[in-house]
């Protein structure tokens, strides 16, 4: 048998973990385009374009998306340079078989200035996506429309709902992991207090997290006020969704799950203890075969014919125990793959896998890697349990889980290349892109895990069977163990109670002894009274009895008997000596002080219970080959952690191949790059007349192409004028270049243009414009500008 310590060093293993969980954090935490507000349905294309003038107004809005998305009738807004909306509140789905386009009209008539176009949608994978941008009908104008600052998904609300997703990820691989190691691997784990808790938190979590994740969609999707949690009405939208439905999906599925946790730790856990219990007997038999000749050399027959016949019995009560077990193991493991199985469908028909290049092969497929997840890392968590708190591991459960999770690594290599061809796509977008990146890292952390887990296998293979004793011992010791304590419980509880059914009694003793005092005080003032009354009779009769006193005195000595001695009476000698013969009336309760005290002895019996398991673990620990596959499997969970972590935001990032279909419908360049700029700058040189705005459009705001500056001056009544004097630069601090002077053309009263603008690397640049209303007065204005590449 593998035998580990019941009691672990719970130091060690909290430490692992939380160095586990800040190297999670770390790599996350430097992948800047990682962030869960990543987006998996892109803008592609817009009509209008981002920054664009046109002569007169377009009749409709259109959006173009990388991939399906979910809108409503409020998901496009446009809104006029006053910040009023101007769209019909309509939306029009544009699309076809390839391109995913919406729209929404315009009304005829829109005056000129600058419009802002505000759109949201929740993306086929779940995920929540918006924007903004603006386009001008005649001139840009000044505008004050309000653009949303955070980005759906963003803020606390979407923090919440990224914790939640991992926690689910983590409820699933514990529940369904936990459960198949018990039903596959090692049946007894089902008696083990910390493998139930485990399966049982696991559903618990999981439960907990897919309640939080239904509730928070509304505002995740939309406002993302935290309130909105309580809007019923936007509950109800989120039911019909394909993410709500799987998320109820996924309630029903784990009430299913809870019927199969009762049984599994119920009627499965009883089963194999009743058939632990038998195998000692079974044992010794087998131990002392010439016990039956023994007994027929010294005449026993009769017995020998009563052992046969409950031998027989016996054996057929077995076999009737063993079919029973088969049955159940055969219910809970088809019952039990049927619903890990569904609740593995629940993210395959939500995320990712439902969505993009062949999603009818992609979702049976990520299905197989979640539950393959399950399998390798909620069963290593059940097994770290067991070694660490918990009585002995065989070493034939420890080998059946090394095979189980040798599978479950194929099948993750198999299904993983799948899902990396589909998501990625080519080799370059593994550097390039930030879903790429992080798929580097967890499969960089998968061969670390691999690795670890090889070691564990080799520990495995120097283990040698413990004897049957050993284990006996350490199962013994923690059911006495277990048994001293809820002992311990029921006796702190029967002594509070006895305590307080004591102070009840001082109270009512004090109560009586109160109302004796006051009666022997009235009884003493009455005797003093009829005292008085009675001392003159007294003293009358002191004479008359003297006579016969004397002669009572003398009769003692008259019939021979000894005089007291000291002048003392026989009755006083009798009330002395009195005290040594017997006991005194206050004795009675304190003979019962030598009954033993229950919770004295329950604490007795647990510290005997702990000597031995201390005793146990000494053991255990003395076995080099067992305390190294402790720690390398306590070491193996401790990287399943981050690779959890990983995978959780993996999840949540923009998918490679999307990035590169934008990247490719937008000439080669990223979504946020190659776009024209928009710029308003206000000034005041000072002067007389030294007011005004600067409007100044750069497309198309690339690195890799020439740019054209547009410049428009107007006065603060918005007519444009003339100023002496425009001068414009570029600069970037960040690679130390410019300033880079920007040759303007004067085309018109307050219009500049300037062409060939060549900026050679993308990223934040510093505008300077430099406007002269006389010759005096001048004022630098600098405003950023993001260029693309």
């Amino acid at each position: 048998m593998v035998t580990t310590g019941l009691r672990p060093r719970r130091s060690a293993v909290l430490r692992l973990l939380v160095v586990a969980l800040a190297l999670a954090g770390a790599l996350l935490g430097g992948l800047g385009g990682a962030a869960p507000a990543s987006a998996h349905a892109a803008l592609t294309g817009s009509t209008p374009a981002q920054g664009s003038v046109a002569d007169r107004a377009p009749e409709q809005v259109t959006l173009t998306f990388s991939e399906g998305v979910a809108m409503g009738d409020d998901s496009i807004r446009v809104l006029d340079p006053q910040g009023k909306r101007v769209d019909d509140e309509k939306l029009r789905n544009l699309s076809s078989d390839r391109v995913v386009k919406y729209g929404a009209g315009l009304p005829s008539g829109l005056r000129d200035g600058t419009y802002t176009v505000a759109w949201q949608a929740v993306s086929a994978d779940s995920h929540p996506v918006s924007g903004a941008f603006t386009f001008s009908v005649g001139a840009p104008s000044k505008t004050s429309a309000p653009v949303p600052q955070q980005e759906a998904g963003g803020g606390l609300v979407g923090a919440l709902y990224g914790i939640a997703r991992y926690l689910a990820y983590a409820g699933f691989v514990l529940l369904a992991g936990g459960a198949a190691f018990v039903v596959a691997c090692r049946p007894a784990g089902a008696l083990v207090r910390s493998v139930q808790r485990l399966v049982v938190y696991g559903w618990a979590l999981l439960t907990g997290t897919t309640v939080v994740m239904l509730l928070l969609r509304t505002p995740y999707t939309g406002s993302g006020d935290l309130a909105d949690v309580f809007d019923l009405g936007g509950l109800q939208q989120v039911l019909i969704t394909k993410p709500g439905a799987a998320l109820v999906s996924r309630l029903l599925l784990l009430a299913a799950a809870a019927l199969f946790v009762a049984v599994l730790f119920g009627a499965y856990a009883r089963a194999h203890q009743s058939a632990g219990a038998d195998e000692p007997e079974e044992t010794e038999e087998t131990r002392e075969p010439g016990e039956v000749a023994e007994r027929g050399q010294r005449g026993e027959a009769d017995e020998h014919g009563a052992a046969d016949a409950a031998e027989e019995a016996g054996a057929e009560d077995a076999a009737e125990e063993a079919r029973r077990r088969k049955d159940l193991t055969f219910g809970l493991g088809f019952g039990g793959v049927i619903v890990a199985t569904g609740l593995a469908a629940t993210w395959a028909m939500a995320e990712h896998a439902s969505t993009g290049l062949q999603p009818a092969v992609a979702m049976p497929v990520d299905v197989l890697h979640l539950l393959a997840v399950a399998a390798w890392l909620g069963g290593l968590a059940a097994l770290v349990v067991s070694l660490y708190w918990g009585p002995p591991v065989e070493r034939a459960a420890v080998r059946r889980f090394s095979r189980i999770a040798f599978g479950s690594v194929v099948v993750l290599v198999a299904t993983g290349l799948y899902q990396s061809w589909r998501q990625v796509g080519t080799w370059r977008a593994l550097t390039d892109t930030a879903y790429g990146r992080l798929l580097l890292i967890k499969v960089a952390l998968v061969v670390v895990l691999v690795g670890i887990a090889w070691l564990s296998r080799q520990w495995t293979g120097r283990l040698a069977e413990a004897p049957a004793g050993e284990v006996a011992a350490g199962e013994v010791a923690a059911a006495e163990l277990r048994a001293a304590e809820d002992a311990e419980q029921e006796a702190g509880r029967e002594a509070e109670q006895d305590a307080a059914k004591a102070a009840g009694q001082k109270e009512r003793e004090a109560e009586e002894e109160q109302e004796a005092e006051e009666e022997r005080d009235d009884r003493e003032a009455e005797k003093a009274t009829v005292g008085a009354s009675a001392t003159a009779a007294t003293t009358a009769t002191t004479a008359t009895s003297a006579p016969t006193a004397a002669a009572a005195a003398a009769g003692p000595a008259a019939k021979g008997g000894p005089a007291p001695e000291n002048g003392s009476s026989p009755a006083s000698d009798h009330s002395t000596s009195a005290p040594h013969d017997t006991p005194a009336a206050g004795d009675g309760p304190s003979a019962g002080d030598d009954s033993p005290d229950p919770a004295r002895a329950a604490q007795l019996a647990r510290q005997q219970a702990a000597v031995r398991t201390a005793r146990t673990k000494r053991q255990r620990d003395a076995d080099p080959e067992r305390l190294g596959l402790r720690r390398s499997v306590l070491a193996e969970a401790a990287v399943a952690v981050v690779v959890l972590v990983v995978t959780t935001v993996l999840t949540a990032t923009e998918p490679a191949r999307t990035e590169a279909a934008v990247k490719a419908t937008s000439g080669g360049q990223s979504a946020e790059a190659g776009r024209p700029q928009a710029l308003t700058i206000p000034f005041d040189t000072g002067g007389p007349d030294g007011k005004g705005t600067a409007r100044v459009r750069l497309a198309p705001g690339s690195s890799g192409r020439a740019n054209t500056l547009q410049l428009r001056i107007t006065d603060p009544s918005g007519k444009v004028r003339d100023v002496p004097e425009v001068k414009v630069s570029f600069t970037q601090k960040a690679k130390k270049l410019g300033p880079l002077s920007v040759t303007t053309r004067h085309t018109g009263t307050g219009q500049w243009r300037a062409s060939g603008i060549q900026l050679p690397v993308p990223g934040k640049w510093q505008l300077s414009l430099v406007v002269r209303t006389s010759d005096i007065d001048q004022v630098t204005e600098i405003k950023n500008v993001k260029i693309g590449s």
